[in-house]
C-alpha cells in the first residue's frame, strides 16, 4: 500500500459534506488524490463541491498536509496497514474496469486480499438473510459449480444466502468477493469473523467505507450497487416481494446486468419476490446451464477481461483536460449529454465542444442513446 496515497485518500474521505459525485469529479478532473490536495479548494466548487467541504480542506491544506493529519486519519491508517489493505481511487489503474463504469462509482475502495479478482469475471448472488434449507442448498450447490465454470463469486457476507454464496464458492476451491457495508476492520455479523479470514486468504473483502465504520441501515443499499456493478451478472436465489436483494436486481438492472432468479412456489412467501422477477422478465434459472448459457462468453474471456480496461494514459496523450474528463465518462454503454453534464461538473455548451471535438478524433461514437467510445 502506498501510505502516502492512502493517507491523503482518507483525508478526502473525511471532510465534512463531501459526496461521492463531487468527489468522484474531484479525482476525473485532478487524476489522483495528491494531485486533488495540491489544487486550489476554492476552485471545486465548479465540480459541485459544497463551500462546506472547501472550507475544511483549506483548514486541512494549511494545517494537516505535512503533519499527523485531522483527528482520527492516523488512526485509520494504522488500521488499513496493520490488516494489511489496499486504497484504491476511481482514477487508479487497479479500480475495477466494470464497476468504474456504474452511474456512481465509489470514489474510493478499500480492500483486503486479491485485489487483481476485482478485475475478473464474477457473478453476483443475493438473497435472503432469512433462508429455507432448500435456498441455502441450492446456494451453495449453484456457487460451487459456477466457480468450477471458471466464475467468481461476489456477495455481501450477510447471513444466509450470502454466506451460502460465499462458503459454496470456497469449499469448491474457488475464489469470492466479499463486499461490505461497513470499515475492513469491523466484522460483521460477528459469526462471520472466521469465513472473512478464509475469503482475505482465497478471495478479496472489499468496502467504500473508511475504518472504523459501522453497518448502518443507509450504508446496505449503497453496498448492493457494487456487488452488482463488479458483476457481470447477479443471481437472485431467494427473495420476499420488499427485500434488499430486489433493490440489488434493480440496481443490475439498471446498470445493464444479466439478472437471473429461482423459481419457487407461490405459497412460499421468502420466494415471491424471485416469482415476481420471472414474471417481469429475468431469466428462469432451473441449473448452472442457464447462467452460463446467458453470458455466453464472457465468462470465457475471463483470462483477457471480459470487460474494458480502464482506458490507458496513452490514449489519452494530447487531450485537454475537460477533454479527459468527459472522456473518462463514455464507455461502452451509451450516455447521453444531459448525464454527462451531470457527472463533469461542466456547462452544457463546453461539454457539447469537447464532444464535438473527441468524434472528429475518432475516440467516441453517436448512438441511439449518446455516445460509446470507439
Amino acid at each position: 500500500m502506498d501510505v502516502l496515497d492512502a493517507r491523503l485518500c482518507l483525508m478526502l474521505h473525511s471532510l465534512p459534506g463531501l459526496g461521492d459525485l463531487p468527489l468522484s469529479r474531484l479525482f476525473l478532473q485532478y487524476g489522483s488524490a495528491q494531485k486533488i490536495w495540491d489544487s486550489d479548494p476554492g476552485r471545486w466548487t465548479s465540480l459541485g463541491v459544497s463551500a462546506e467541504s472547501v472550507s475544511a480542506a483549506q483548514v486541512v491544506q494549511s494545517q494537516h498536509l505535512s503533519s499527523a493529519g485531522p483527528p482520527g486519519i492516523d488512526r485509520q491508517l494504522d488500521s488499513l496497514v496493520e490488516l494489511g489493505a489496499q486504497v484504491i481511487s476511481l482514477t487508479d489503474a487497479r479500480y475495477p474496469a466494470l464497476l468504474q463504469r456504474v452511474y456512481d462509482p465509489p470514489p474510493i475502495l478499500y480492500a483486503r486480499g486479491e485485489i487483481e479478482l476485482l478485475q475478473q469475471a464474477q457473478l453476483g448472488i443475493v438473497g435472503s438473510r432469512k433462508a429455507s434449507l432448500p435456498g441455502l442448498k441450492a446456494t451453495s450447490q449453484l456457487s460451487g459449480q459456477l466457480v468450477q465454470a471458471g466464475l467468481h463469486i461476489c456477495s455481501g457476507l450477510a447471513l444466509g444466502i450470502d454466506h451460502a454464496a460465499h462458503r459454496g464458492a470456497l469449499d469448491a476451491g474457488g475464489k469470492t468477493v466479499a463486499v461490505v457495508a461497513n470499515g475492513l476492520d469491523v466484522i460483521y455479523p460477528a459469526r462471520h469473523r472466521a469465513i472473512t479470514q478464509e475469503i482475505v486468504g482465497s478471495g478479496c473483502l472489499l468496502s467504500e467505507c473508511p475504518p472504523g465504520c459501522e453497518p448502518l441501515r443507509h450504508r446496505f443499499p449503497k453496498r448492493n450497487r457494487i456487488i452488482s456493478g463488479l458483476s457481470l451478472g447477479v443471481l437472485v436465489v431467494e427473495a420476499a416481494l420488499r427485500s434488499g436483494s430486489l433493490i440489488t436486481a434493480r440496481t443490475a438492472m439498471e446498470q445493464g446486468r444479466e439478472v437471473f432468479a429461482l423459481p419457487w412456489s407461490v405459497f412460499h412467501i421468502g420466494g415471491r419476490g424471485c416469482l415476481g422477477l420471472i414474471r417481469d422478465g429475468v431469466k428462469m434459472v432451473l441449473g448452472v446451464e442457464d447462467i452460463l448459457e446467458e453470458l455466453g462468453p464472457l465468462y470465457q474471456c475471463q483470462s483477457e477481461l471480459a470487460f474494458p480496461e480502464p482506458k490507458p494514459s496513452q490514449a489519452l496523450y494530447g487531450l485537454q483536460a475537460g477533454e479527459v474528463q468527459v472522456l473518462r465518462l463514455i464507455g461502452a454503454e451509451a450516455i447521453g449529454v444531459d448525464e454527462l453534464v451531470q457527472h463533469s461538473g461542466l456547462a452544457v455548451s463546453r461539454v457539447l465542444a469537447i464532444l464535438s471535438s473527441l468524434e472528429v478524433a475518432r475516440k467516441i461514437v453517436r448512438c441511439d442513446g449518446g455516445y460509446i467510445e470507439c
